[in-house]
């Protein structure tokens, strides 16, 4: 309501991200920069997911196959409306169409649809999209913590589909993967699950997306080879160049055969980083370095930018004028007036921008939050596992006190330089474990060394967590006793839906004491966040002083 008393009606209503508008939902228009008419689409979108999700069921309940291709199709559809990922309106109308269509052909094939819920049978033209889209958004759902449950475990599907999709596009997949989302999918759209039917897929969904983390590690190991600790520049060296961000692996080798001999340079962004760990990617001598920090200041390192930046998965910003002209999309992300690059990943567009622009006239030194100039990663779990004997000893003797997870999601919202001043506070004599782009905020800090080990450890990527789980059971497996009883704390940082799913991995395998920021979710109701502090002793982030105090036991 608005002063005066003259009442406001919502536009649009999404609590997916952290970020989300006064910590309980965006209605006027998204903060990361949605605007009501695709957040609708993309509520519809789910919806006609859910509906041929649900004939998946029923098909497989009548002993029929499912074809591969409409695997690959709810895949896509979930990723598509993860945050930050896709901007434009008719790209996701395009993918309802075709949701309707192959839903058609299904739906032709199943012998009992009475039983079908409705969005299963619904069907209609493009003018009945927006009228059917206001029926259908998270808040059709009344119940309180009904809705939470089913929040959770859509919003960590959709995390989950992305890395589903990195793993399928080098040509791993697993079945079981595609079989839970038409399960999860089927239980978020049907009205008759209470809250003891929903906690169990809740907590299925962090053990399958445990296993298609797997499925991915293993598909970038046995395609780029095994990541190795890497130094990365982040000076922008004379002459054109090219930023790609994002986390496709893929798209960065097809860009990087693409412009061998061409003159131009490389640099990552954001959450490609890690890329740098990988030998048959670090080969490429014109891989040169990183440039900028986290997703959110793209606006500002983006702007008058000499080169193209080619944005390959979420974590796109609404497009400034300054730098419009030079971003180009490809994969999930779309954002109108920008060039998209098809599944064909013909990059000419991009080159020919890049050498259009030429690049800077000098060589141009960047620097990290905290003003350093190179930044260390690639400390996959086989590298620390190489070292588990030092480390090991390290602990028993008491040259290292503890371990830290400090990783996550950076963002833009206050309060996320908690993350910055924890690190610094840290015991002198304690390891900092880092993953995902929230390590940003510190990862250009000199920590120095401890037991002969480099303080910081970057992992990769957000779905590297997996490389963490192994950590942690080897260590427990060495020192005979269960994870939660290692000297290690998670303090975990989160703002989209692959923090979600990473999340309910670590419930699944029963972790506890997870510090979690810089807010809780506005999608977990009370009883909900009761449960979970009750099953899991999580823990809302206060301030750095305070929770080491309390980590270490000194209060």
């Amino acid at each position: 309501m608005k002063p005066g008393g003259i009442i406001v009606e919502n536009k649009m209503f999404c609590y997916q991200c952290q970020e989300t508008a006064g910590c309980t939902g965006c209605t006027q228009s998204g903060v990361c920069g949605k605007k009501p008419d695709v957040a609708a689409m993309q509520d519809l979108l789910v919806y006609v997911t859910k509906g041929i999700s649900a004939v998946a069921v029923q098909l497989r309940a009548e002993g029929k196959e499912v074809a591969p291709a409409v695997n690959h199709l709810v895949t896509l559809n979930l990723f598509t409306t993860i945050t930050n990922a896709n901007f434009d309106k008719e790209a996701i109308v395009t993918r309802i169409h075709a949701t309707l269509e192959v839903k058609q052909e299904l739906l032709s094939q199943v012998e009992h649809a009475d039983g079908l819920p409705e969005a299963a049978r619904w069907t209609a033209s493009e003018p009945m999209f927006a009228a059917k889209a206001a029926q259908v958004g998270v808040l059709s759902t009344g119940d309180e913590d009904i809705r939470s449950l089913k929040s959770l475990l859509l919003f960590g599907m959709k995390g989950m589909a992305a890395y589903a999709f990195h793993a399928r596009v080098l040509g791993y997949e697993d079945p079981s993967v595609s079989s839970f989302f038409y399960k999860g999918l089927f239980a978020v759209g049907y009205d008759g699950y209470a809250m003891e039917d929903l906690l169990p897929l809740v907590m299925e969904s962090g053990k399958v997306n445990l296993d298609c983390m797997a499925l991915l590690d293993r598909a970038n190991r046995e395609t780029y080879g095994i990541p190795a600790p890497a130094q990365v520049s982040m000076t922008i060296e004379k002459g054109p160049f090219i930023v790609i961000s994002g986390h496709d692996l893929h798209d960065l080798e097809q860009l990087l055969k693409q412009t061998q001999g061409t003159g131009i340079n490389i640099y990552t962004h954001g959450e490609m980083l890690p890329a740098h760990a990988y030998p048959n990617l670090r080969k490429y001598p014109h891989l040169k370095g990183n440039f900028g920090t986290a997703w959110q200041n793209q606006q500002k390192e983006f702007d008058h930018i000499p080169a193209p930046v080619l944005f390959t998965t979420n974590c796109l910003m609404p497009v400034k004028p300054s730098y419009g002209d030079r971003v180009f999309t490809t994969s999930v992300v779309a954002y109108p007036g920008m060039v998209h690059i098809g599944d064909g990943k013909d990059f000419s567009p991009v080159i020919k921008k890049a050498l259009e622009l030429g690049g800077y006239d000098r060589d141009v030194a960047m620097t990290g939050i905290n003003g350093g100039t190179t930044l260390t990663t690639g400390f996959g779990h086989e590298a620390i596992l190489a070292s588990a004997g030092a480390v090991i000893e390290g602990v028993k003797n008491g040259d290292i006190s503890r371990f830290f997870l400090v990783g996550g999601c950076d963002g833009a919202r206050p309060g996320r330089n908690y993350y910055t001043e924890f690190v610094k506070q840290a015991p002198a004599d304690s390891i900092i474990l880092t993953l995902a782009c929230g390590k940003y905020r510190f990862n250009d800090l000199d920590l120095g060394t401890v037991a002969g080990l480099p303080r910081l450890l970057d992992m990769g990527q957000c779905n590297d967590a997996y490389g963490a789980v192994k950590v942690a059971a080897a260590l427990a497996e060495a020192f005979g006793c269960s994870v939660n009883d290692l000297p290690l704390t998670l303090v975990l940082s989160w703002y989209e839906q692959k923090a979600v799913c990473i999340l309910l991995s670590l419930l699944h395998l029963g972790i506890k004491n997870i510090y979690l920021g810089p807010t809780l979710p506005a999608f977990v109701s009370r009883g909900v966040l009761n449960y979970l502090v009750e099953q899991f002793d999580i823990h809302p982030v206060s301030t750095p002083e305070e929770d080491i105090r309390k980590i270490l036991g000194q209060q």
